[in-house]
């Protein structure tokens, strides 16, 4: 695995690396070592799926407040996602910046979200299905959010969500 660094501490662009032959590819997703080696400590102990039914779907701003932050490793396994990671450490140097990646089964790239980081997708096919690890186990009742389209943040989606939870549209602004 290639770690790329990003404008945010601790967001990682993670690019495959590729063993192609006449049967198709191979390549690692996740290995503790390889994270270890490139400086991430990340032991994910649970995963999810968010299957989605309709291009242009928005899940986010979301994040969990302190001391239940949780670490993700997001993967796009079908369709394709535009992918962000917002810094909301308030004593970062990047505190309130963004990135934003297109991860899709095709690239097989993964976005590594460290704790102290909001996270939000929007889907770009339908049928899509983004695959999470994550770390620790979700704590309930510690969940938060913002409005994906927060001013002071200013994220560059790159098309207006169609579809989006009642609950995400109610989220304010911090």
């Amino acid at each position: 695995m290639i770690f790329l660094e990003t404008e945010i501490s601790g967001v990682h662009l993670v690019e495959p690396e590729f063993i192609e032959d006449e049967r198709g590819y191979f390549t690692r997703s996740f290995c503790e070592r390889e994270f270890a080696d490139a400086g991430i400590k990340f032991l994910p102990i649970q995963c999810n799926i968010s299957y989605n039914k309709k291009a242009y779907t928005l899940r986010g701003m979301h994040f969990l407040a302190a001391p239940y932050e949780e670490t993700k490793l997001v993967r796009c396994s079908a369709g394709k996602i535009f992918d962000v990671a917002v810094d909301i450490r308030p004593n970062s140097p990047s505190f309130k910046k963004w990135v934003g990646f297109e991860l899709s089964r095709e690239n097989a790239r993964a976005l590594f979200i460290p704790a102290g980081c909001a996270h939000g997708f929007l889907t770009l096919e339908d049928e899509t299905e983004v695959f999470y690890q994550m770390s620790p186990a979700y704590v309930p009742g510690h969940d938060r959010g913002f409005r994906w389209n927060d001013p002071a943040i200013g994220i560059k989606w790159p098309a207006e969500p169609k579809v989006i939870s009642a609950r995400d549209a109610g989220l304010g602004f911090p």
